[in-house]
């Protein structure tokens, strides 16, 4: 089987265009995984903040924060990136900003008390802002890539790339972390060099991107005098004829919040209620983006064979089973389990959110439609992880019931999901071209 099969891709499109579209997905993912689940996070709460009662809810605020940043801009950067044709160019400049603010993560330690805990906040809503620019930036280039039948393929490489990339930056960092654990040092010491290797991977393999990945759109200069919000106004004012768009993104909203609180503290919850201690929770979080990758790269063929809707569900179904096990187990051993169910339900599900936003999104207006997907995703990345936290605060500090409470998102998402119609989305996309 080719990795990338010619009739998976648009007329014109060249593999190693593919290849570097897929390299950003492997560059971004060392930030999510390395800062935002398996060190920075754990170590902010339980370093930077002492681990103070209000913690996890400070580290939740404060990406929170970053995802209110996100939802009011992204739209609107979306809409002058497609008006102008320079979702390149703004890709470049969020990359950018992300790296810069994660290497800046590595003087954090530096600070004490209240001070330091409002320099680490300060650079996660600004990295976490830019590295979600990005992710939305590189999404809206997937249309253009692959074809219609092929977009669950695409984009589950892309997805299973970026498990690689992940992992490829926990390995060093974790190799990093042993050394520094064997010879007696503390998490002050070994938590900044974590951060300066995820940036340079980031920095470097995103290069490939920049070289690789070209911007095949045409400046829309018919419209372009709209202006990016007035383009967002005249979207609003045509939602009718997207409404299983609409129905994605109200889905969208209510299982990613799950995802959300997987992904911003699964490390927390590991090491606080499971005992894991810090190597662990790395390795833990290893083994979760190898099966996450496996997860995103077999799925992406499963979901252009039974239908995009159908596979999603399926997802939502198994993240169900994750919060009950993970909420119940007492060992390990036991949390293992629910660990492996999550990597392989995380790949597959972001994968299939990915590729149904460009399965509906109208081909000349992708930025703007996948800035609204980012509106919704960070919405639930406010949702998920801020409920989170308000339960574990008002329960004592008790993260079973909280993480519990969580299958209430994905229940809600698959009952969100039933109203749409693949096909009657898709031609309504195709309509407004």
């Amino acid at each position: 089987m080719a990795l990338f099969p010619a009739s998976a891709l648009q007329p014109g499109v060249r593999k190693r265009e593919v290849f570097g579209w897929a390299m950003y997905d492997f560059a971004n993912s060392g930030y999510t995984t390395v800062v935002i689940t398996a060190v920075f996070a754990a170590y902010f709460v339980g370093g930077i903040a002492k681990g103070a009662p209000w913690a996890a809810f400070a580290w939740t605020a404060a990406l929170s924060t970053s995802y209110a940043i996100v939802m009011l801009t992204m739209p609107a950067i979306g809409a002058w990136a497609d008006l102008r044709a320079a979702k390149k160019r703004v890709l470049v400049l969020a990359t950018l900003g992300c790296v810069f603010a994660t290497a800046a993560l590595a003087f954090t330690p530096s600070f004490t008390g209240a001070g330091g805990v409002a320099l680490a906040m300060a650079l996660i809503i600004v990295s976490n802002a830019f590295y979600s620019y990005g992710e939305s930036l590189t999404g809206a280039f997937l249309p253009e890539l692959a074809t219609a039948e092929g977009m669950g393929k695409v984009s589950g490489w892309g997805w299973a790339f970026g498990y690689v990339g992940g992992m490829l930056a926990l390995g060093i960092c974790l190799a990093y972390v042993l050394w520094s654990q064997s010879r007696g040092l503390p998490a002050a010491h070994f938590v900044p060099v974590t951060m300066l290797i995820t940036a340079a991977i980031y920095g470097l393999a995103a290069c490939a991107t920049f070289a690789l990945l070209p911007e095949r759109a045409q400046p829309r200069t018919a419209d372009v005098g709209l202006g990016a919000w007035q383009q967002l106004r005249v979207t609003y004012r045509q939602a009718r004829a997207y409404r299983d768009f609409m129905w994605l993104l109200a889905c969208t909203v209510c299982y990613q919040g799950g995802v959300a609180v997987a992904i911003t503290l699964a490390a927390i919850y590991a090491e606080q209620v499971i005992g894991f201690v810090a190597s662990e929770t790395m390795v833990l979080i290893f083994v979760l983006n190898i099966a996450a990758s496996l997860g995103a790269f077999a799925f992406g063929y499963v979901q252009d064979r039974i239908g995009h809707k159908i596979s999603l569900a399926g997802t939502l179904v198994a993240w169900v089973a994750v919060c009950v096990i993970a909420a119940l187990v007492t060992t390990k051993g036991g949390f293992w389990w629910a660990a492996t169910i999550a990597g392989l339900a995380m790949g597959s599900s972001q994968s299939a959110g990915r590729a149904m936003t460009g399965y509906l999104a109208p081909p000349k207006q992708l930025a703007e439609f996948f800035g609204l997907w980012t509106f919704a995703t960070r919405l639930a990345s406010i949702v998920g992880p801020l409920s989170f936290g308000a339960i574990t605060w008002m329960t004592g500090g008790n993260q079973r019931i909280a993480i519990l409470s969580t299958t209430v998102l994905f229940v809600a998402g698959l009952l969100l999901l039933l109203p749409i119609d693949m096909q009657r989305g898709r031609q309504a996309a195709l309509r407004a071209s």
